[in-house]
């Protein structure tokens, strides 16, 4: 009987349309081009070329692509989140990349900043001429954001910021921070040049996980910014969180494309592989394990679609954004661990992307709210009480 791959099994691709199917073509090409042949030295070594990545992602519309205007594509929701899939297919660290600079800074920038502010960064960084980071995170303060402790006080008609932000992606290569910090009317946002005085930026090392990202602490020492700094609309809690929901929507499909090739790794190698005499593959307990990761790839796709499809339409919710994170991710990571057994010793081998995605999902399970927040985003909506406090 001849093979097919888990996300034929239902026809899914008759879901998109060609444009879409046109769009994630493209991306597979440049992630086959420019990342696969690489990214395990990349990830090896804790390095990887993140601004000829970003130039060449940006030549390609992928940075911003879901924003309009500016420089940026004007993609559709679904369009972006297969670019996610496909990117993320290569390395979580490479769609962190897109996902931090489009979702996290330039959206920051494009929804809550000032015509100035607009034209000032946007064009640069859809061109990935100009990195962006987003600073919310703190030491102490991770999935509490309200609590954070850095402070901008006025100072004339100036703002002085002083504080840390930790676990940055893009901290150690970007031009421009979008920084949250308290003020005295609330949590202020506001856009931060890295070349500012006092700004310094510290690549975090020794990472287990998302090592081909660049990755730092963000140190505030008395930084002294123009009263033009301060984004206009970005006032409140809601302005950094909703910029959270932009992004943990690319990790929605983001996820699926690391299990995605975890599980065409592991069956390959379970057809090619033999034991007593016969493929791997043909064993009841493998086809078990086969089977059970094809139905939840194609779930989370259908998840996925849908969730699309919604932002499309202008009705997609935080909370669904967050059934979508919690699934997706959760059920990726287990089919990157399932794959591995599969794999056997082998899995443990660089040779192999297996056990690297499963590394990096342990990031994803954690970055852009734990599975343990989203949970209680969910319940919340479900019972109609908060569970955060």
């Amino acid at each position: 009987m001849a093979r097919v791959l888990p996300l034929d099994l239902l026809d899914l691709d008759d879901s998109l349309t060609d444009e879409e199917r046109q769009i994630r073509a493209v991306v597979r090409q440049v992630v086959d081009d420019r990342v696969r042949p690489h990214v395990a030295g990349w990830y090896e070594r804790g390095q990887a070329p993140v601004r000829e990545l970003a130039l060449e992602f940006g030549r390609l519309g992928l940075l911003g692509m879901h924003l309009s205007g500016y420089g940026c594509a004007g993609a559709s929701a679904v369009a972006y989140g297969l670019a996610c899939l496909e990117l993320e297919a290569g390395d979580s660290g490479v769609r962190s990349l897109v996902s931090v600079q489009g979702s996290l800074a330039m959206y920051a920038i494009w929804r809550y900043g000032s015509e100035e502010q607009k034209q000032r960064w946007l064009p640069s960084m859809a061109a990935g001429e100009a990195i962006g980071c987003f600073g919310l995170t703190e030491p102490d303060h991770g999935s509490d954001p309200a609590s954070m402790t850095t402070r901008a006080r006025r100072d004339g008609t100036d703002w002085v910021l002083s504080g840390t932000k930790m676990w940055i992606t893009n901290a150690p290569v970007a031009d421009v921070a979008v920084v949250w910090a308290r003020t005295e009317a609330g949590i202020q946002g506001f856009v931060v040049p890295m070349g500012s005085p006092g700004v310094a930026a510290r690549e975090i090392r020794q990472k287990l996980s998302l090592r081909a990202s660049a990755t730092g602490e963000l140190v505030l020492d008395e930084v002294r910014l123009p009263a033009e700094a301060a984004l206009p609309e970005g006032t409140g809690l809601r302005a950094p969180l909703s910029c959270l929901t932009e992004a943990r929507f690319g990790i929605v499909w983001g996820a699926l494309g690391a299990a995605r090739e975890c599980l065409h790794v592991a069956l390959d190698y379970a057809v090619g592989r033999e034991q007593f005499g016969r493929p791997i593959a043909g064993f009841q307990l493998t086809q078990a394990k086969l089977a059970d990761m094809a139905v939840e790839l194609q779930k989370g796709y259908l998840l996925a679609l849908h969730l699309g499809r919604l932002a499309d339409a202008g009705r997609l919710r935080p909370e669904q954004v967050s059934v979508g994170k919690l699934n997706n991710v959760r059920e990726a990571l287990a089919i990157a661990r399932q794959c591995r057994t599969i794999l056997g010793a082998n899995g443990v081998s660089g040779e192999y992307p297996v056990l690297r995605h499963a590394n990096n999902l342990e990031s994803v399970l954690t970055y852009e709210g734990t599975a343990e927040i989203h949970q209680l985003v969910i319940g919340q909506r479900l019972t109609g009480l908060s569970a955060f406090a």
